[in-house]
């Protein structure tokens, strides 16, 4: 694609009017904290963070609705299907393995299937351009023998993904029993942004169900807040399958929990990890029984921030990634994935797509006990410092060299207590690698400079968030300019370098 082209359908993704999208009013200076204030960037987090929580407590009421629905569908003998894009992809999976790890009866946890855009490739790095197509969505559906009677809990954090609402589309047209579309914008802001969006607002085969929490902590990063109570609510929705009415108390019971929470310990551990960065060292995560909640943490970095994926080890010239999970117990990439799903993965086979997405992709990417010693290799030697996590309910234990915290809390009754702990490492994981990023310059204020533009939605951030900077620095470049400005420094733009930045250097150079 080039400027020409994007011009012409951009009036579909100028998505800056969205709450999603918009800066958080708590942290105009994030980046400044990040590098000077850790203790109070912590606070600043937690606080973003208590306030969309509390926002969810006030929308609970809508579970109820969503766990009768669960019961109902696996009541009948159907499957309940989860999916999302990017950031709720992984939450949709997250949610798969929450049921296969004691969410749900076992003899039902099979019953309960995710995906994401792009299959779970997705899971490790983005799949460009998936998320643009409608019919990609329907495709990945149909593919999995989605049928009459079956239930799709489909969540787009911003409510206007084009591949999200494609599967939506097709879930209601194939089965009787209505979707839910869960998001986190204003209805009337929304609709007013995209006719995709509009379009499933005014289906009444569709049934919506709005979240929203207000802007992100870092403008448009909506793998924070809107992920996290994205996450919490079907979790809590199936938690309460049984009694539904008692889905609606759980939000505020979880807000109560963070709260009694001290977080300032995260200082320490983010101040190491931004120390070894500088060095040139790196960090292996090892999750103990948090396996995708730190992954999900740890590949999210990659796209938000510009920096190496994890390395594909088919891939004898890709640059190493700043960190990287381990899971020393399994002793070859399929079994690590194996341990990490609880299943085998599922790959995006299509003929055209194959190359990119297919299953000898998938386990090119290893994770096992062989990582380390490929690892070495790649980097020649490179220092590798293991972040080790611990827990289950009611604890979360962590070990970084020389620095180890534990946390302790009452675990809720039955199966939720796991899930509670996965939520609770997630606001920490997230806290933690804003301000790691943040420390080592990664964006400005509380600004994306080194956003990837690698769809459409992305391409429009990068043209909003370089206008925004030029107006700071006294430019008033129009949508079109930053637009064609921001396609000629993409051609020759190199990794380690930020779009944003090299797009305002070259406005602001006289024509």
């Amino acid at each position: 694609m080039n400027a020409d082209e994007f011009l012409t359908i951009a009036g579909d993704f100028q998505l800056g009017s969205l709450d999603t999208e918009s800066p958080h009013p708590l942290t105009g200076q994030l980046a400044q904290l990040a590098r000077e204030d850790l203790a109070e960037g912590i606070r600043v987090l937690r606080e973003a963070d208590l306030l969309a929580l509390g926002k969810f407590t006030e929308a609970a009421r809508q579970l109820p609705e969503i766990a009768e629905a669960i019961a109902g569908c696996l009541g009948s003998g159907h499957r309940v299907f989860l999916c999302g894009c990017g950031a709720t992809g992984r939450l949709s999976l997250s949610i798969e393995l929450f049921c296969r790890e004691g969410l749900l009866p076992k003899e039902l946890a099979d019953r309960v299937l995710a995906f994401m855009a792009g299959g779970d490739l997705a899971l490790i790095r983005a799949v460009e351009k998936f998320e643009d197509h409608p019919e990609y969505g329907a495709r990945q559906l149909d593919d999995l023998g989605f049928r009459d009677g079956d239930l799709l809990l489909a969540s787009t954090e911003g409510g206007e993904t084009p591949w999200v609402i494609g599967a939506t589309e097709r879930a209601a047209e194939v089965s009787s029993r209505a979707p839910f579309f869960l998001y986190c914008n204003p209805d009337d802001v929304l609709a007013a942004s995209a006719e995709r969006s509009r379009r499933v607002l005014a289906n009444p085969a569709i049934r919506k169900v709005n979240l929203a929490v207000g802007p992100m902590a870092l403008s448009g990063s909506t793998r924070m807040q809107a992920t996290t109570v994205l996450t919490a609510a079907l979790a809590f929705a199936f938690a309460g399958r049984l009694d539904p009415a008692s889905a609606a108390a759980l939000p505020e019971r979880f807000r109560a929990l963070v709260e009694s929470i001290d977080w300032s310990f995260l200082a320490a551990f983010t101040e190491r990890e931004a120390a070894l960065c500088t060095l040139g060292e790196y960090t292996l995560y090892e999750p103990g029984p948090f396996g995708i909640t730190v992954l999900t943490d740890t590949t999210e970095r990659s796209p938000t921030f510009s920096l190496n994926p994890f390395e594909n080890q088919n891939d004898p010239k890709a640059r190493a990634s700043w960190c990287h999970l381990f899971m020393p117990s399994a002793q070859d990439a399929p079994s690590a994935w194996l341990k990490l799903l609880h299943r085998r993965p599922r790959a995006v086979d299509w003929p055209e797509v194959a190359a990119t997405t297919g299953l000898k992709v998938i386990h090119g990417y290893d994770f096992s006990a062989r990582l380390p010693e490929l690892r070495r290799r790649r980097t020649r030697g490179a220092l590798h410092h293991v972040f080790r996590i611990e827990g289950g309910p009611g604890r979360i234990m962590l070990h970084y060299g020389p620095l180890h915290h534990t946390l302790r809390w009452q675990a809720a009754d039955g199966p939720l207590a796991m899930v509670e702990a996965h939520l609770l490492l997630k606001l920490m994981l997230n806290a933690h690698s804003t301000l790691l990023m943040g420390r080592l310059g990664r964006y400005e204020d509380n600004v994306m400079t080194w956003v990837r533009p690698a769809n459409n939605k992305l391409i429009d951030r990068a043209i909003r968030y370089v206008r925004l900077l030029a107006a700071r620095r006294g430019l008033q470049p129009s949508y079109e300019e930053a637009c064609r400005a921001l396609f000629r420094v993409m051609v020759d733009l190199k990794p380690d370098q930020s779009v944003v930045l090299r797009t305002l250097e070259a406005l602001a150079k006289p024509s």
